[in-house]
């Protein structure tokens, strides 16, 4: 019986837990005005007829606070990361000098932050309406056992307690995810 409370609790901590990892991911997709190298993650490239992650076929560093360097280990991949770069959804424009590519990261304007704090609130609440349905996964599992007589009611209500408990701090836990996330679009 305990076991399976148990295991019901250690399932919701981890799709918890799992939402979160999928919202920061989310969030480091969202370009603030300083550059890093993890907003090129998601491009990927045609290298020899399969689409391959940049960082997969180029080493990708900072150069600056505002600039990405590409440097592709092989040569001919110079053009087919630029265009990769220049035809995706970032909005920079990568410039070649021999074998490295740089991507400078534009200033954000005023409006445009404000653009990308609502899409930071909108990952936020699709983050905690994920976690509000895992706590309601498993509190229907909980009632599903006490309706079988498999646990008591003050068991089940002791882990209805404890699930709200993780659902509590994942909450926290992602409204402090946004709010960083936000003062760091409005900073300069």
């Amino acid at each position: 019986m305990a076991l399976a409370i148990a295991d019901i609790k250690k399932q919701a901590a981890e799709k918890m837990a799992k939402s979160i990892d999928t919202l920061k991911h989310d969030l480091a997709k969202v370009r603030t005005g300083r550059a890093h190298v993890g907003l090129l993650d998601h491009l990927r490239v045609d290298y020899y007829g399969t689409g391959t992650p940049i960082n997969q076929v180029a080493n990708v560093t900072l150069v600056d606070a505002r600039t990405i360097g590409v440097q592709p280990y092989e040569k001919k991949m110079v053009q087919t990361i630029e265009r990769a770069i220049r035809d995706s959804d970032l909005g920079v424009n990568p410039a070649t000098s021999g074998d490295m590519i740089r991507v400078p990261m534009p200033p954000l304007t005023e409006e445009r932050r404000k653009e990308l704090t609502k899409i930071v609130k909108h990952e936020g609440e699709e983050a905690k309406v994920a976690v509000r349905n895992v706590r309601r996964d498993a509190n229907t599992h909980l009632k599903d056992m006490l309706k079988k007589h498999e646990v008591s009611e003050d068991d089940e209500k002791r882990a209805q307690d404890e699930v709200q408990k993780l659902t509590d701090k994942s909450v926290q836990d992602i409204d402090k995810l946004v709010a960083e996330k936000e003062k760091e679009l409005m900073a300069l």
